[in-house]
């Protein structure tokens, strides 16, 4: 039978942005707010009652009749943060209907809450921000869980234009990021503009606001995906955990269907899709009773969705963090169901032949939203894989590099490098980035590729002859032959010795052997100088003459290349005397440097 099931709301932020203090306020308010006493608490999860946020809500619903609600509550992921979201997934999109995203008011869009940004973007997810400890702005007199525009007409005008302000800064911030933004009060079409909720998670105000815009919006534009059955469950791995008395676990959030003790459900492990037998399932006592340690869990027979529960059951070490889970209904239907989780996730543990970076996370959902971002900047993924780096990650690096130095590298995300075998990568070449926030990781690899091709873009144009032009000074012949010593004025470009110089006509004419100022050897001449520089080849007055313009005779295959990849790194008069020069050229062969 078909019945709507509570949205599952994931909470998103920076650190110390206060989202556990949010949670931990709404939760508190709510538990006030019904007079049964604790709200249901799940693994990971706490199911916030319908009968409660209207509680909360009241002053703002007012006399109005409302449209009735037919959710029956919000499902929130109490174990906040970027892990639990990247876990919640589902092919193509997030299991998490709705998010929060945690924003303190005070200091705007920072590093984690970028890495939120792209996590929400990538997995297509709507959410709210939540511009959190609006307490702390100067002259705020807190005034409880109250509705935002009742707890502003208590506040001065200096504490309301502060708001105003920071409000203002945070719209801009994330327009940068593509979101045009503003207050909830003051929008009228929520599919086109990102809801701003200014809330103190420490004094309460907004707390209503920020309930009834998730309630709003599940409502209207959720109903078809709320809409579920109580046949066989589907779900996602949370997390895996060894329990004392219990061995390994796994939390999990159920999104459709029911789950039952004695049901086999398949799952992705580390080598390849399995099926385990559900021998206990266990969900948290409510929280006005969650004060007993030694007894923290109740024994369910079954589970809704939605819903978060400790699965307990044989083979579970196996089990991937992020992986699909579905409960097998029928022998028959088993190989169907392990191919399709092996096709699910298939896409993100991958091992192929391309050139490519090696990419290693901790679990399904951070290795699929790497991947995505690694994609979005066009970087290819040679091989993908969960867990900690291994001797095969640093073979499969060593055979990239041979192609592509700039790729045969590998991107640890939240696992360990052991040292030996990291310092066994460094001997080889092979570079390791490390890093706990996925984004950092990412940019820290994309400034070292920056970096290395600079580098070399620099090496490369540095080892090819470069265009010149010079004059011979007149009265300035030390040496008429053998070699020619000359004072030269360099009118453009650079000259250096072993350069080959030409005349007008595009015949050489002979080799720079050493460039001499006030009687000392020099490496080089720039435009502007007026040096001496000796040649073996010619004679001065038949060869070359006083007065005369020569050019460095730059190779072919140099013009070529500095007229195609490096004009950009030549200057203004560099760049003048290579058109001379390949002007000159062009008369005798019209196709020279092209």
């Amino acid at each position: 039978m078909a019945r709507l099931r509570a949205p599952i709301v994931a909470v998103l932020g920076h650190v110390d942005h206060g989202k556990t203090t949010l949670l931990d306020k709404m939760r508190g308010t709510l538990v006030a707010a019904r007079e049964a006493g604790g709200i249901t608490q799940h693994i990971g999860a706490s199911m916030f009652p319908l009968d409660a946020i209207i509680e909360t809500c009241k002053a703002l619903l007012g006399e109005v009749k409302v449209k009735k609600l037919e959710i029956p509550g919000l499902l929130f992921i109490d174990t906040p943060g970027h892990a639990a979201f990247a876990n919640l997934r589902r092919r193509g999109g997030s299991l998490a209907d709705l998010a929060i995203l945690v924003i303190d008011v005070n200091e705007g869009v920072q590093e984690q809450t970028r890495e939120s940004i792209e996590l929400l973007k990538a997995r297509r997810t709507p959410f709210v921000v939540a511009a959190t400890k609006i307490d702390m702005i100067p002259g705020w007199k807190p005034q409880g869980v109250t509705p935002l525009l009742k707890a502003l007409q208590a506040q001065s005008e200096y504490a309301k234009e502060e708001l105003q302000n920071r409000v203002y800064t945070l719209m801009g911030q994330l327009s940068l990021h593509g979101f045009n933004s503003n207050l909830y009060y003051k929008i009228t079409d929520f599919t086109r503009t990102l809801a701003i909720v200014p809330v103190s998670g420490k004094t309460g105000e907004g707390v209503p606001d920020l309930l009834l815009v998730l309630l709003g919006l599940a409502q209207a534009f959720m109903r078809e995906q709320l809409t579920v059955g109580d046949g066989p469950a589907e779900g996602a791995v949370l997390e895996v955990l060894e329990e004392e008395g219990l061995g390994t676990t796994i939390n999990a959030i159920i999104s459709d269907g029911v789950l039952r003790v004695g049901d086999t459900i398949a799952l992705m492990g580390v080598n390849g899709p399995f099926t385990a037998k559900v021998r206990v399932l266990l969900v948290p006592k409510p929280l006005d009773e969650m004060r007993d340690p030694r007894d923290r869990f109740n024994r369910v027979e079954e589970v809704k969705a939605a819903a978060g529960v400790k699965v307990v059951a044989e083979g579970l070490e196996e089990a991937i963090a992020g992986s699909p889970i579905y409960v097998i209904d029928s022998p028959e239907r088993e190989k169907e169901i392990l191919e399709k989780i092996k096709a699910e996730v298939g896409e993100i543990i991958l091992s192929t032949d391309k050139i490519g970076v090696v990419l290693k996370a901790d679990t399904l959902g951070t290795l699929e939203a790497a991947i995505l971002a690694l994609r979005n900047r066009g970087i290819p993924v040679r091989r993908a894989g969960i867990g900690d780096v291994s001797k095969r990650d640093v073979v499969e690096a060593e055979v990239v590099r041979m192609k592509d130095e700039l790729k045969g590298v590998i991107l640890a995300f939240n696992v360990r490098v052991d040292h030996e075998l990291e310092a066994d990568a460094n001997s080889r070449g092979i570079r390791i980035f490390k890093e706990r926030i996925l984004f950092r990781l990412i940019e820290n690899y994309m400034s070292w590729v920056e970096d290395e091709t600079r580098k070399r873009r620099l090496r490369a144009f540095e080892s090819l002859i470069k265009p010149g032009k010079i004059k011979i000074l007149e009265g300035y012949v030390f040496r008429r032959s053998d070699p020619a010593i000359v004072g030269i004025e360099v009118q453009a470009g650079i000259v250096k010795p072993r350069y080959p110089m030409m005349n007008d006509k595009g015949k050489i004419v002979g080799t720079i052997a050493q460039i001499q100022d006030k009687g000392q050897s020099i490496p080089e001449a720039r435009a502007g100088m007026k040096v001496a520089i000796s040649m073996r080849e010619p004679i001065v007055g038949r060869h070359i003459r006083e007065g005369e313009t020569l050019y460095v005779a730059v190779p072919e295959n140099d013009a070529r290349l500095l007229l195609k990849e490096y004009y950009d790194m030549l200057d203004e008069d560099s760049r003048k005397a290579l058109e001379e020069i390949v002007e000159i050229r062009r008369k005798e062969d019209p196709l020279w440097a092209r």
